[in-house]
């Protein structure tokens, strides 16, 4: 299957919600905001299966793909076609969530498309809904214009978000989680830097 690695969430079509909501089973939540495959929720899922784990994706194929993955080993991924900056809470509902990723989100290099760029004030307005108080997003990018950007965005947000590197600081302490992205496991084996962020939802 030929899987499109670019798609513009800028288009009308996205708007509207068409996908299904995931069957959770009332236990902690972690969501990867672009989970593609999904190989860091599958990897988190065989960390700790007591959770349930959504991955949010534009992209219907890999949607279907993840689910397909999931079903065969029995865990408990869960991905969902949507546009995250309109259907996050339509979705999960207020203060539900547990921890949100954005593991390296598609740069959109070009300045005319700055604007197709995830990571803005309506994306982190829904996170603030969606996250339950003491909840935690961690942002994670191997560019570093887009590590700026998603800070300027979550520490303009200081009164929901708390940086718990301090303010207009970078986390230091690399990821925490036992899992990697596909990206992550790329970046680290070719020597790029890696720039993080951790908050947690007052």
């Amino acid at each position: 299957m030929r899987i499109r690695q670019h798609v513009n969430p800028n288009l009308s079509f996205f708007a509207e919600f068409r996908g299904e909501r995931p069957r959770l089973r009332g236990v902690p939540i972690e969501v990867e905001i672009g989970c593609a495959d999904a190989q860091f929720l599958f990897e988190r899922a065989a960390i700790d299966p007591g959770r349930d784990y959504v991955g949010l994706e534009i992209r219907e194929e890999l949607v279907g793909i993840v689910n397909r993955n999931a079903a065969k080993i029995g865990a408990p991924v869960h991905a969902v076609s949507c546009h995250a900056q309109h259907h996050l809470e339509l979705i999960f509902g207020e203060a539900k969530v547990d921890r949100v990723y954005l593991n390296f989100p598609d740069p959109w290099f070009k300045k005319k498309h700055h604007d197709r760029r995830m990571i803005d004030a309506t994306l982190a307005d829904g996170i603030a809904r969606v996250v339950r108080p003491g909840g935690d997003v961690f942002v994670q990018s191997d560019v570093w214009e887009i590590a700026l950007d998603a800070m300027e965005v979550l520490d303009r947000r200081d009164d929901v978000f708390e940086n718990l590197a301090g303010e207009w600081t970078f986390w230091r302490r690399g990821n925490p989680y036992g899992a990697r992205s596909w990206r992550e496991t790329n970046a680290e084996e070719t020597g790029l830097p890696v720039w993080r962020l951790m908050y947690r939802r007052r």
